[in-house]
């Protein structure tokens, strides 16, 4: 008969992991120690990201005030001896390039103003823009003339003077050419896309509310109408009828007019001068040199600043988000 008082039969109690909340969470003291070391540590992470953030913002704007106060510690140009003035007109014209006229008519008006400026270039190298920029400069510039009728404005051609380009040259005393280079181009445009067709492919519905019976004119997802059309075509016609009229304004006798001057299309510089859109041939250092008789140059353009060109840069990135909005290439002489 089995020792019912052995060890072997005695009943042992089975191992329960113990119970309670310590239980569930061994260790929980330590965990919790880690949570709060590792929180801390993150902290300590994002605040010094910051300091680095605010320390590059701090000498970034430190940079622009430095920049900003040297460019307005710069003096006006002056010159004790005669001498020939330049301006410079580079690029596509609009009030948000370096081509703008703010700083084009104050880069003249500086020229013409000098005692010693014998004779004044503005050395064009643009394919056109703004119609609106380019008519105020060849305004200020007939008035600079008849201001100071003693000194003579003669533009020098880079390689383009197109569309709004020769809007501004039109109202130079003579202008210089390159043989090879581009002339004319007179005449308006606009643009932009319409996508109707597409989104009637992928089944898209337009949905555009408007107070007023033509607010929506040429808006590009909708369609266009006759008379979208027509009033586009009239104003296109308006202000190329202004453009024409500031040309004859300027060339005078001196253009030939032939059914295709007027017409939008562009000649070479020597194709330029038969037709009476040029006077010559020559760069730069040969007109102060040879016409105004003057060959020491001094050029009176106003250079953008750092600021300057933070700023429009800005402008710029605006005004095309509303043009984007409005949907709207605009006009151009182009």
């Amino acid at each position: 008969m089995a020792d019912n008082h052995s060890p072997e039969s005695q009943d042992i109690p089975e191992s329960r992991p113990p119970t309670g909340e310590g239980a569930r969470e061994p260790n929980w003291e330590r965990a919790a120690l880690e949570r709060i070391a590792l929180a801390a540590i993150n902290e300590q992470r994002s605040a010094r990201r910051w300091r680095i953030f605010f320390r590059f913002a701090f000498l970034a704007v430190l940079i622009l005030i430095v920049f900003g106060l040297f460019d307005a510690s710069r003096e006006k140009v002056t010159v004790s001896g005669r001498h020939t003035a330049l301006v410079t007109l580079d690029g596509e014209i609009a009030a948000d390039t370096n081509a703008n006229a703010d700083d084009i008519d104050t880069a003249l008006e500086n020229a013409f103003d000098d005692a010693s400026t014998v004779g004044v270039i503005l050395h064009i190298n643009s394919p056109g823009g703004s119609p609106v920029q380019a008519g105020i400069m060849n305004a200020e510039i007939r008035r600079l003339r008849a201001k100071y009728p003693s000194k003579p404005l003669y533009v020098v051609v880079g390689d383009m003077c197109a569309s709004g380009g020769y809007y501004v040259a039109a109202a130079a005393d003579k202008i210089f050419v390159d043989r090879a280079s581009i002339v004319g181009s007179i005449g308006v445009l606009m643009d932009g896309f319409g996508f109707t067709g597409l989104m009637d492919k992928l089944g898209i519905q337009r949905r555009l509310h408007t107070s007023g019976a033509n607010k929506g004119f040429f808006d590009p997802f909708s369609p266009e109408t006759p008379a979208m059309d027509s009033h586009a075509q009239a104003m296109l016609d308006d202000i190329h009828q202004q453009f024409i009229d500031a040309v004859k304004m300027g060339r005078g006798k001196r253009l030939h007019e032939t059914a295709d001057v007027f017409s939008g299309l562009f000649w070479t510089g020597e194709k330029s001068v038969e037709l009476g859109l040029a006077d010559g041939f020559g760069d730069t250092g040969y007109v102060a040199r040879e016409v105004i008789k003057a060959p020491d140059v001094v050029d009176y353009t106003v250079k953008e600043s750092l600021s300057d060109r933070i700023t429009r840069k800005f402008g710029a990135a605006v005004g095309s988000a509303a043009v984007h909005a409005l949907a709207l290439g605009g006009v151009r002489l182009h």
